[in-house]
């Protein structure tokens, strides 16, 4: 058993100083992401969209992401994560720069499609990065250490966000353009290329047909390097599981402050001041409890039980809401909502990876990418109008509904047969 300090030292060992410096990548990019929280605000209070105007430019950045997270996986396994992480975040930034000088509603339409277009195609591409610099042993930790920089500097950027919005709008364009920028410096400057050798696009070659041609896996599948995330069977049930919960955990950006502010009476500080106890939690607790898990459980397979409990822990966070209308029960569905996301989501990504290779590790992390995105354009959208025709309550039965289901297939994933098993240990 191990002794919490021990467990806090021994959580952040083992990782590599490449794995160090992608999530201070990242870190300095989340701290200065402000213009997306607050465009809707932007658009409605200083450019005079209507609601609905304001709507329709949400949706076209969630569609520009999902083509932005395909493209960036295709380069990725082309051009290597390396090339793809500097042009996402350099023109990124100076577009966002720009972005300011558009006023008009078509023009922030096309502006910002494009700005995700461009910009998402850093996920594939960073989640490759982190894969390639981190072991099997490491790969879920190094994950989680991107994890608690992005929520480290969304709980920086939001309060600084809210703090130059409240000045003047512009300002946001500003710190999250050049914040763009000075990530890509960062990135060019104390990281070196890797070089990957490059892929060609040759005809897939049938398992043991050359000396080049990796061996098939234990389960029977096609070797990973001859396979196309789009033609994989198991994985894209596996993201499909994946696109189910994360709309039902969108929810608590999206929906579930509006119910706490016309349910609970809660200020907009307050339930900022719930959004960054996710995040604080998050930063404390998650790299410990992920250590603490693989020390205990090692084998994928056993974690697909830990990934349907944190599921299930999402649903029931919104099951609670159904008591009473007790405003202490928004703190309770945040609690429960925090500790599903640390045991479910580290243990997704990391599966995802494990089903891919160097050469197609880029479109598989892009399928993982594009499951986020679908879900986070699809979920605001469906569950507001189930709100406005059926209000909170069947929200919240549907939500939990859904993490049933989604927690169900991972369960039965665990249960396969070698024969036929998603995952093959090594």
């Amino acid at each position: 058993m191990l002794n919490p300090l021990h467990l806090y030292r021994s959580a952040y060992r083992g990782l590599s100083p490449q794995v160090w410096l992608l999530s201070g990548v990242m870190l300095v990019n989340r701290c200065g992401t402000m213009v997306l929280p607050f465009l809707t605000l932007y658009m409605t209070q200083k450019l005079g969209f209507s609601v609905g105007q304001a709507g329709v430019v949400m949706a076209l950045f969630g569609t520009g992401a999902i083509f932005g997270t395909y493209i960036g996986g295709q380069l990725t396994d082309r051009l290597g994560f390396y090339p793809v992480q500097l042009f996402s975040l350099f023109f990124g930034g100076l577009f966002l720069l720009a972005m300011q000088l558009v006023t008009s509603f078509p023009g922030l339409c096309v502006a910002a499609f494009c700005f995700t277009l461009l910009g998402d195609t850093f996920r594939p591409a960073n989640s490759s990065a982190i894969a390639h610099y981190s072991t099997e042993v490491t790969r879920t930790r190094a994950f989680s250490l991107n994890r608690l920089a992005i929520n480290l500097g969304w709980a920086v950027g939001g309060g600084l966000g809210g703090y130059l919005a409240h000045i003047d709008y512009s300002l946001l364009f500003w710190v999250d353009g050049l914040t763009c920028i000075a990530a890509a410096l960062v990135l060019w400057l104390a990281l070196p290329n890797p070089n990957r050798p490059r892929t060609t696009r040759s005809t897939p070659l049938a398992p043991g047909s050359s000396p080049q041609a990796p061996a098939p896996t234990p389960n029977g599948t096609p070797p990973a390097q001859s396979q196309s995330p789009y033609r994989d069977g198991p994985f894209l049930w596996t993201m499909f599981l994946t696109l189910l919960f994360v709309c039902a955990f969108v929810l608590m950006f999206s929906l579930l402050p509006l119910y706490f502010k016309q349910t609970f009476g809660l200020t907009e500080a307050q339930i900022g001041g719930l959004m960054s106890f996710n995040g604080l939690l998050i930063v404390v607790v998650e790299m410990a409890l992920v250590y603490g898990i693989e020390a205990r459980w090692p084998q994928a397979r056993q974690k697909m039980p830990i990934i349907s409990l944190g599921i299930l822990l999402t649903g029931l966070a919104y099951l609670v809401l159904l008591v009473n209308a007790w405003a202490g029960w928004a703190l309770v569905t945040i609690l429960l909502l925090t500790v599903g996301e640390m045991l479910a989501m580290p243990f997704m990504q990391s599966l995802a990876v494990g089903r891919s290779t160097e050469q197609n590790r880029g479109q598989y992390m892009a399928v993982y990418s594009m499951a986020w995105a679908v879900s986070q354009l699809i979920s605001p959208f469906a569950g507001a109008q189930l709100v406005s025709s059926s209000g909170f309550d069947a929200l919240w039965w549907v939500a939990a509904g859904v993490c049933v289901l989604s927690a169900a297939g991972f369960w039965q994933l665990g249960k396969q047969t070698t024969g036929s098993a998603f995952i093959t240990e090594p």
